[in-house]
């Protein structure tokens, strides 16, 4: 992989940011709260074409939206302007727990 110039980093940083604003836009339907600041979103990555990855967890491995809620993050990131491909990759290490929100989050909860 070539090395990223100093304005494709910041082209990419600038999609990025989108990225994570069309996260804020996903809810789990049983929590209040978007999938980014529940920190459900542990890494987004994007190489030089575009191409997406995205790992993240689910708050249980017996989630009950485990099959759609991957495909919307899916959907919608692809969705972006400047970006050619998106993967979801679940990964459950390290294993979701309330301190993973953020404090919008835990607030909007009742957890402070």
């Amino acid at each position: 992989m070539q090395p990223l110039l100093v304005n494709e980093i910041m082209a990419n940083e600038a999609l990025e940011n989108t990225i994570i604003d069309v996260l804020k836009t996903i809810y789990d339907p049983e929590i209040p709260v978007d999938v980014y600041e529940l920190g459900l979103i542990y890494e987004v990555k994007i190489d030089g074409e575009g191409n997406v990855e995205i790992e993240m967890t689910l708050t249980s491995p017996n989630c009950p939206v485990a099959e759609s809620m991957p495909k919307e993050v899916e959907d919608k990131v692809g969705a972006v302007d400047g970006v050619t491909s998106s993967k979801v990759n679940i990964v459950f290490d390290p294993p979701w727990d309330k301190d993973m929100m953020s404090e919008e989050a835990k607030l909007e909860l009742g957890f402070l």
